[in-house]
């Protein structure tokens, strides 16, 4: 439903991402349907943020100057009734990640947190052996956390991993399917916080089940690509090919 939604409106999705992943978030955007815009300025993110359909504030190579764009951006996009994704790539990496990530959720209501266990862990102040970027191992009970965080910040969590969990604080939709290639690639995890920010946006009032529907299109996608693939290379080339032909159908 808003698969063939999202490729008739073909929203602007306006993506303050990092340097690594940029090309691949903005071709994958365009394979869905959607359509990409990556500006970081602080002279121009506002204003390009009140023409999309969605933003995307990812923090996976931080600058100082990058949490005062993506604040511009999203203050004037939240007083647009603009939807925004928050992917906190690492927020318990460092001290001034995290510092960021509490930052933009002091001073913008974002609608989603699109994060792995270590990230959630670290929005939520809870010891995590975070490895970098990547989501390490912890104890902690995920569902819960996602549970208190979307309630202290009145927005979705979508926790992504071998199962994907999206929760309003009070709904929890568990998500299965995907590939293990998915983590050998850089940037499939930023695309992902890109793909829902384009179902979101195109949701109206259903934004859990927008939502839940990216990550399941997306893990679909997923594994038709590797089913394709001998590696990560032709992965990276056979996933954006997924997210161009796959149709609501190929979930069922």
């Amino acid at each position: 439903m808003y698969l063939q939604k999202l490729r008739d409106e073909k929203p602007l999705i306006h993506c303050i991402t990092n340097i690594v992943v940029a090309n691949f978030q903005a071709n994958g955007l365009l394979a869905l349907g959607a359509s990409p815009v990556m500006a970081d300025a602080v002279e121009e993110a506002a204003d390009m943020a009140a023409v999309s359909s969605a933003v995307v504030l990812n923090i996976g190579t931080l600058k100082a100057v990058s949490v005062e764009a993506m604040c511009l951006a999203g203050e004037r996009a939240a007083a647009n009734g603009i939807p925004i994704i928050l992917d906190p790539v690492g927020a318990g990496a460092t001290s001034f990640r995290k510092a960021a990530v509490l930052s933009i959720l002091e001073k913008v209501p974002v609608s989603l947190i699109r994060c792995n266990a270590g990230e959630l862990a670290a929005i939520a102040g809870i010891d995590w052996q975070a490895k970098g970027v990547d989501a390490g191992d912890g104890e902690a009970d995920l569902e819960q956390l996602a549970l208190e965080v979307a309630t202290r910040y009145s927005c979705l969590v979508a926790v992504t991993g071998v199962e994907d969990l999206v929760t309003d604080g009070k709904r929890v939709v568990r998500i299965a399917g995907g590939h293990s290639l998915m983590t050998r690639v850089t940037g499939v995890g930023c695309l992902l916080s890109a793909v829902v920010a384009a179902f979101v946006a195109v949701a109206d009032d259903h934004k859990l089940e927008a939502a839940e529907n990216a990550l399941a299109i997306y893990k679909r996608a997923g594994e038709q690509a590797a089913a394709l693939s001998t590696g990560p290379g032709d992965f990276a080339v056979n996933l954006l090919n997924a997210l161009y032909a796959i149709t609501e159908e190929d979930l069922l």
